[in-house]
């Protein structure tokens, strides 16, 4: 029962489910659905997707993740970087608007889905790991850039097109002359009123004397206000037929079971991009899930949550959706609105389905100029700049991983950014580890302790060199460490002994252990003794499997102090 508890963790806290949960969940579903009709419907737009893809992609995806997640307050559903994925993924291999644009976005979350289900099986979720804070960041901030680029078309009414930074503005450029101001004005109005909401009108609501929880509600309806203005408004005035793009006709029902491709040609070309996606989601979720949870001291499984993550793209996969993920801000709304077990997403599911039942014909007038408005209100709150500022002052190797990221992302597409990004992450931490910090360290008079002798008043002594390593050795830094022993230790010199202090090290590789063989070997003949200081016991397992203490030059002391004692000639003395 244990184990299904793990896997199912609704059997957990659906067991505890009370009366005051109830009430707390129904409420924060009010809040979050209301919150998700227009983003659905705004990211399946920037998806490339007909709207009603977006309430799909947050209908069955919710329930799959409260029966499956952790967490007790992520939403699950479209969010803007993941769509922005989906669209350079999918615009790849198929046509916009074509019956095999739809399906490739279904194999897309397929494979996502099964991706994650296999790295939560096999317990891998240190995989992501792989894509640095600075990496994120970077690729965030150069994400949220794009896709409000991207939405200025619908705001000028013009048929751009594009999926990198300077395609986007050359195209728009082009088609400077069918701009429809009607278009324009709804877009701007609509904007503007969307970034008024966000900053003044829930300070404004609560001076009125309405209840904070009123005035949340209220601020997150702020979208659902600009959609019902401007649809009326286009209704009314006959805007459409004046060359306002509207959404149209929108289905009224539920999402339709659908199928996947398994074509190994849309297979292959999509997987990469499925794998970016899905570590890509998982990173953004899982630090969401965690930062929310650590507010409630509750616990969340990474895991587990790959699984419910994967299960809710798998469910997307087979109900006419797109690849989804636990969303920043309607996770905050849920988390802020009172929400305590996931079933808050299992009653937003609900919600969601009777609009996608009864409430689809009101969106027929609704332009998609209003759903822009909402993606780049939404997204410039992703973009931080200055990030690279606070690389710059901080490391420069993360700067220069940072700039690559938003430059290539921008100039290159999405994937070549991220998958750049990473690359340049982890080639700069080889090149770090390839040169670890060794420092030649003295004893502090008056103590027992051993300091860099470049930062600290220390005794030292001619005879005597002593480098503490602080960094594992491995293959790729194993030979750093041996010619600089080399380098020191030539003829003329008064060393007499040289001293490892390994109280940094928690590793050494086979190569590693070759080169230390290599400096006993090469220390031996100029008659220079070798030595090994606090060694820890870990890593002297491992060398006792090995012939290198058999034949060392020298001996392995339990503290740096008590080799410097041994092998200083004037405390000999004493």
């Amino acid at each position: 029962m244990k184990i299904l508890r793990q896997y199912l963790p609704i059997l957990d806290w659906g067991s505890r489910y009370d009366r005051n949960a109830l009430s707390n969940d129904m409420i924060a579903a009010v809040i979050v659905t209301i919150m998700l009709i227009p983003q659905s419907l705004a990211y399946a737009l920037l998806a490339g997707l007909p709207p009603e893809a977006g309430i799909y992609a947050s209908i069955a995806p919710i329930v799959l993740y409260a029966i499956f997640g952790t967490s007790r307050a992520l939403a699950v559903g479209p969010v803007a970087v993941v769509s922005l994925l989906t669209a350079s993924a999918v615009g790849q291999v198929a046509e916009t608007g074509t019956a095999g644009y739809a399906i490739a976005a279904l194999t897309l979350a397929f494979l996502s889905g099964g991706f994650l289900v296999l790295l939560g099986i096999f317990r891998l979720g240190f995989l992501a790991n792989f894509l640095s804070h600075p990496v994120i960041a970077g690729f965030i901030t150069a994400s949220g850039i794009l896709i409000a680029t991207s939405q200025l078309k619908h705001i000028l009414g013009v048929n751009a097109h594009g999926h990198t930074l300077p395609q986007m503005l050359g195209s728009i450029f082009e088609h400077l002359g069918q701009i429809n101001w009607i278009t324009v004005v709804i877009g701007v109005a609509a904007t503007s009123f969307l970034f008024w909401v966000r900053k003044n009108l829930k300070p404004l609501l609560k001076k009125m004397g309405l209840s904070p929880l009123m005035a949340d509600i209220l601020t997150k309806a702020g979208p659902v206000a600009a959609v019902v203005a401007t649809t009326v408004a286009v209704w009314l005035f006959g805007l459409q037929d004046r060359g306002v793009k509207t959404v149209g006709d929108v289905p009224q029902s539920l999402p339709p079971l659908t199928m996947p491709s398994l074509s190994p040609d849309l297979v292959w070309s999509l997987l990469v991009p499925a794998i970016l996606i899905s570590v890509i989601g998982f990173v953004e979720s899982i630090s969401v899930a965690q930062t929310l949870a650590a507010k409630k001291r509750q616990q969340i499984d990474p895991n587990q949550e790959l699984i419910g993550l994967g299960a809710a793209n798998l469910g997307a996969a087979f109900t006419g959706g797109f690849p989804v993920t636990g969303g920043f801000s309607r996770s905050v709304v849920n988390f802020d609105a009172g929400s305590q077990t996931p079933a808050a997403g299992i009653y937003t599911a609900i919600g969601l389905a009777i609009a996608a039942l009864f409430l689809t014909p009101l969106v027929f007038f609704l332009p998609k100029a209003t759903l822009a408005a909402t993606i780049i209100v939404a997204v410039l709150s992703l973009v931080d700049l200055s990030i690279l500022k606070k690389t710059w002052g901080y490391n420069r190797d993360d700067f220069a991983a940072v700039l690559a990221t938003i430059v290539l992302t921008l100039g290159l597409g999405v994937e070549i950014g991220v998958g750049s990004g990473v690359a340049i992450s982890i080639l700069l931490h080889l090149y770090k580890t390839s040169r670890p910090h060794v420092a030649e360290v003295g004893l502090v008079p008056g103590s027992e302790h051993f300091r860099n002798i470049h930062r600290h008043e220390v005794e030292t002594d001619p005879t005597l060199l002593t480098l503490r390593v602080d960094e594992s050795l491995y293959f790729i830094n194993a030979r750093f460490l041996q010619d600089l022993i080399q380098e020191r230790v030539t003829e003329g010199t008064t060393i007499k002994n040289v001293v490892l202090m390994f109280s940094a090290v928690n590793e050494v590789d086979y190569s590693a252990l070759e080169s230390l063989e290599a400096i006993n070997l090469r220390l031996k003949d100029l008659g220079v003794g070798f030595h090994l200081s606090e060694v820890k016991g870990p890593v002297m397992d491992r060398l006792n499997t090995s012939h290198l203490l058999h034949n060392l030059n020298g001996e392995i002391y339990l503290s740096q102090y008590d080799a410097a004692q041994a092998l200083t000639p004037k405390r000999k003395n004493d």
